[in-house]
């Protein structure tokens, strides 16, 4: 644990740690972060002995008035990887294979391909939330997104030769009810993600539920698009 004093670089926060010593941490989060850190915040560390790494620490999450925020975008594909494989995502389940970061679409990546045979494969988008608009209602994007449309348009092209399309919205904020489209930061995206539904892609969100022992995604919430 230690206590933010500031972000910077985008990749860099300086943290106090308990017994006053400053540190840098990396940070894996390339958005802007709204709504999901400010100085002073109690920040969750993890420490990497690691000669190779340059920063010893990474920041993980914070603790914001509502409650635990992960902020690290990097843990999104492995949390939702793990509650696929454990059951928890019950609308994709009895697939026998499951690959991470399948090369699709136009010089893309898709986070998960589930296949089994006899059946469509499934291409699955995983989106890490963390804004928060207010209370209870988590959104996507923080900023506007091109990739994030980009993506979307890709899901649309798997749905149309007969595959299956989900995207999947990784919900990092311990406080959050419902997740909406934050249309106030990206009407674009917002727009495109309605269309992609209207052609087929499945949207669902999951939160994540943060204890002493790590992280896990452990429940369904309901989408207001």
């Amino acid at each position: 644990m230690g206590t933010l004093i500031k972000r910077y670089k985008r990749f860099l926060a300086d943290f106090r740690l308990e017994d006053g010593t400053v540190i840098t941490a990396h940070c894996a989060n390339t958005g802007s972060m709204r709504t999901c850190m400010e100085e002073g915040a109690p920040g969750w560390l993890t420490y990497h002995d690691n000669p190779k790494r340059k920063l010893k620490y990474s920041w993980q999450a914070c603790h914001m008035p509502d409650g635990w925020v992960g902020i690290n975008t990097a843990m999104a594909n492995g949390l939702v990887e793990e509650a696929i494989m454990e059951g928890v995502i019950g609308e994709l389940q009895n697939y026998s294979i499951l690959e991470r970061e399948k090369k699709y679409g136009n010089r893309s990546r898709i986070d998960i391909l589930l296949r089994d045979e006899g059946r469509a494969s499934c291409y699955v988008e995983v989106k890490n939330v963390t804004l928060l608009l207010e209370e209870g209602v988590a959104a996507f994007p923080d900023a506007v997104t091109q990739r994030g449309a980009k993506h979307l348009e890709e899901l649309v092209a798997v749905v149309e030769r007969g595959e299956r399309a989900v995207l999947l919205y990784c919900v990092q904020r311990q406080s959050a009810a419902k997740v909406v489209p934050a249309r106030e930061y990206d009407p674009h995206y917002a727009a495109t993600l309605e269309m992609a539904m209207s052609r087929g892609v499945e949207v669902y969100a999951y939160g994540v539920t943060h204890s002493l022992s790590g992280l896990s995604v452990t429940h369904p919430l309901p989408l207001e698009i």
